[in-house]
């Protein structure tokens, strides 16, 4: 898959940019604060529905408008796709697919990016939060019907919980609270597909994980990858470790109903739902010891890369669409000599590469072809390097 043409309108400091990109690789040059990563932020809003900055979508609306329009010609070989995406400060956003009204849930079926930036440090070094976020949008871009139910269960767990805290207020215990058991249905029903997904997901990438660690690292620290479950016992919001195997010999649901109805006296004390996918975390261990608290930095940024190359190498081998787009947002200018030399050289493989730099001198020779200069939201010039 290789993006032709980017276009924005009121995206971020762009109040309007055209910008031509070509198969290979790409190069966004510019002082930090010029726009550069808006463009990288801009191709990826498409596969993943969101920025790998910011948490919602305001931030991404031009200071004094109400909406931004992204739109992106694709080409999955001889096949021609426009893309659309109205992403409003306020309310759903609304998408189109060469002209026709789509839900914006859509989208990653036809847009495929894999995206580094210096933040996916957070990823292994970061909270629970930041490695179910970095989970789920592979999920939907393995998988778009995902993002259909991740949404769904979005929306239960903020029911049953404000069911929690109403009962909290109001002082309701145990079976006087009947409604919470239809809510729970629904949260079991949802989140054991999520964590049958997800568990999935960590299994399929243990092997391009190894991999690509071992080629960025040089060495085989032998990564692995594992999901901590609530509905197993662990709490990693909390940092209780529990048990941090699928549940083989019982059904998900089984095991997520009994811990729910085990937990629910804490849940009606505390008015939170302590249950689910959204209290599970991606356990990452380099050498048998969690990344996170034992890596040294550079061992850290391996797992990082390895994590992003492993799910483009995933979305490589399951995908019609040909390659995934690579995007490196500003992230050679934080790797040591070596690690910058292996990531190029894996990188350079890929149908289409973005890449951006502050300075070009932060570019490795063999991504170093056409070069889009970027200054205060404009685009200057377009010229082979």
């Amino acid at each position: 898959m290789i993006v032709e043409q980017l276009s924005l309108v009121d995206f971020r400091n762009y109040a309007a940019a055209d910008v031509t990109l070509g198969p290979g690789p790409n190069v966004f040059v510019g002082r930090n604060g010029q726009g550069k990563t808006n463009l990288a932020e801009a191709i990826a809003f498409f596969a993943t529905l969101g920025s790998h900055r910011v948490s919602n979508d305001a931030p991404m609306v031009r200071d004094g408008m109400d909406a931004a329009i992204i739109r992106a010609r694709l080409a999955h070989g001889e096949r021609r796709v426009l893309l659309e995406v109205q992403v409003n400060r306020q309310g759903s956003n609304k998408a189109r697919v060469n002209g026709a009204s789509v839900k914006p849930s859509e989208l990653p079926r036809y847009a495929q990016v894999v995206l580094f930036a210096p933040e996916d440090l957070q990823i292994v070094r970061g909270d629970p939060s930041a490695r179910r976020r970095f989970a789920d949008q592979l999920l939907v871009q393995r998988t778009p019907r995902m993002a259909g139910v991740l949404g769904d269960y979005d929306r239960v767990l903020k029911q049953r919980t404000a069911l929690l805290k109403s009962a909290r207020a109001r002082g309701i215990r145990g079976d006087a609270l009947s409604t919470l058991d239809v809510w729970d249905d629904k949260l079991i029903a949802l989140g054991s597909e999520v964590i049958r997904a997800r568990i999935a997901l960590a299994e399929d990438l243990q092997g391009p994980l190894a991999t690509a660690y071992a080629a960025i690292a040089g060495a085989d620290h032998q990564p692995r990858l594992e999901w901590a479950l609530s509905a197993r016992g662990a709490d990693p919001e909390e940092g209780a470790e529990g048990d941090e195997v699928e549940p083989t010999t019982r059904a998900i649901e089984d095991v997520f109903r009994e811990t729910l109805l085990a937990r629910r006296s804490s849940e009606l004390d505390r008015g939170v739902t302590l249950v689910g996918p959204h209290r599970d975390d991606l356990v990452l261990r380099v050498r048998g010891l969690p990344v996170k608290g034992y890596a040294s930095h550079g061992e850290s940024w391996s797992v990082a890369l390895a994590l992003r190359l492993a799910s483009a190498e995933l979305l490589r081998a399951e995908s019609n669409l040909g390659d995934p787009v690579l995007i490196l947002d500003d992230v050679f200018a934080e790797l040591d000599a070596d690690r910058r030399t292996r990531l190029a050289g894996l990188a350079s493989g890929y149908e289409q590469v973005v890449v951006t730099a502050a300075v070009d001198a932060d570019i490795p020779i063999e991504l170093r072809a056409r070069v889009v200069r970027v200054e205060a939201g404009k685009i200057l010039e377009a010229a082979d390097a």
